[in-house]
This record gives C-alpha cells, structure tokens and sequence, in this order.
C-alpha cells in the first residue's frame, strides 16, 4: 500500500481523502516499515491536467471525433507527438507503435514531468489549438 503523508509538527498525516482512506485501514499499535520518499509537486500535476483539459474544450466537434471523443487518447496523443513515448513491436503490424510512456508519480521526477509540461504545451501551441497562449492561460480549468 502506498499512502502520501503531510509532516508536521504534530506528526505525519495523510495528504488526502483517498489516503485517509487507507491508513485507518491499518491495524493499531501493529508496527509497519515505510519508505520516505518526497513526491513530485501536487498542485503541477494539477495544472498539467488543467492544461490537457482546457486544450480539449478548445478543439472542435471534429477535432474530438479524431481521438474517439476521448480525453485521455488526446493527452497520449499530445504526448507522443511531445515524444514521451516508448516504441513496441507490433507483431500484428511487423513494425513497431509508439506508446505513451507512464507519468505517474512513480514512473517520473519533478525534473522530467516539468519537460514533459513544456514539450506538451509547445505541442498544444505549434500544433493543435489555434488560440494566443495568453488567452488560454486565463481560461486554465480549475487551475
């Protein structure tokens, strides 16, 4: 089980709902091993889907239709057009696929998902929407 902590001077608590969650599901005075590890930034994983989801209401009916009306294939998209990608063969095909390559918080460091952030954004912005990047930013969703 994995659970993320806040430090305080009172002691270590759960940062979230969903960890709150798991740690009462722990057994009382039962002694458990932990790794201490500092997680990316929170609140820029949240504007990085704040940017993945303003983009997508910015693109047309059309444009949706294109990636299945499905958000998530646009962000995998963005990214491998970004190049977070892995290759794999496909057997089927005899050539090789690119997919998107994890951004969880496990799989990247802050260093890394704050590239990737700017090499979606330079996709949003070369590629995809056809708005100023001043007037998108005042337009980030719950951001």
């Amino acid at each position: 089980m994995k659970i993320k902590l806040v430090n305080t001077a009172a002691g270590l608590f759960p940062a979230m709902d969903e960890d709150y969650e798991k740690k009462i599901k722990l057994k009382l005075n039962e002694v458990y091993e932990v790794e201490i590890r500092q997680v990316r930034n929170y609140e820029f994983h949240k504007k990085y889907f704040s940017l993945i989801n303003t983009a997508w209401e910015y693109l047309n009916e059309t444009q949706q239709q294109v990636f299945g009306n499905n958000k998530d294939k646009f962000r995998k998209s963005v990214e491998i057009t970004a190049g977070h990608f892995e290759p794999i063969y496909s057997i089927e095909k005899k050539s090789y696929e690119h997919h998107a390559k994890s951004i969880s918080f496990s799989k990247m460091d802050e260093f890394e998902f704050r590239e990737l952030y700017n090499s979606v954004r330079h996709v949003l912005f070369n590629h995809v929407l056809s708005v100023s990047a001043e007037e998108f930013e005042r337009n980030l969703i719950n951001y």
